[in-house]
């Protein structure tokens, strides 16, 4: 099985949300609508809106996690990340 461009994530690259995405604020956090795909995804935290929000102002996204998130919740977040990357919300 060949692995594409979209399945893998990495961390020591830039990665910003997609230009095609909209967020939503919500009281939850927020809700991603991508315009090319009409995939809808509800983002359940606040401070992961704030991230995906900034991502694109760091050089890569280790650079942001250590900036924006506790060394405890840094799993928690790449997940999400390479999810929300699977799903299409991240480009390069």
């Amino acid at each position: 099985m060949s692995t594409t461009s979209i399945d893998v994530f990495d961390e020591s690259s830039h990665w910003e949300l997609s230009p095609q995405v909209s967020l939503r604020d919500e009281a939850f956090g927020a809700l991603a609508y991508h315009h090319g795909n009409r995939r809808l995804v509800f983002l359940k935290s606040r401070d992961l809106v704030e991230l995906v929000r900034r991502l694109g102002d760091f050089d890569n996204v280790s650079a942001a996690l250590d900036e924006l998130v506790s060394s405890e919740q840094r799993a928690r977040y790449v997940a999400a990340l390479a999810s929300l990357h699977r799903s299409g919300l991240l480009s390069a």
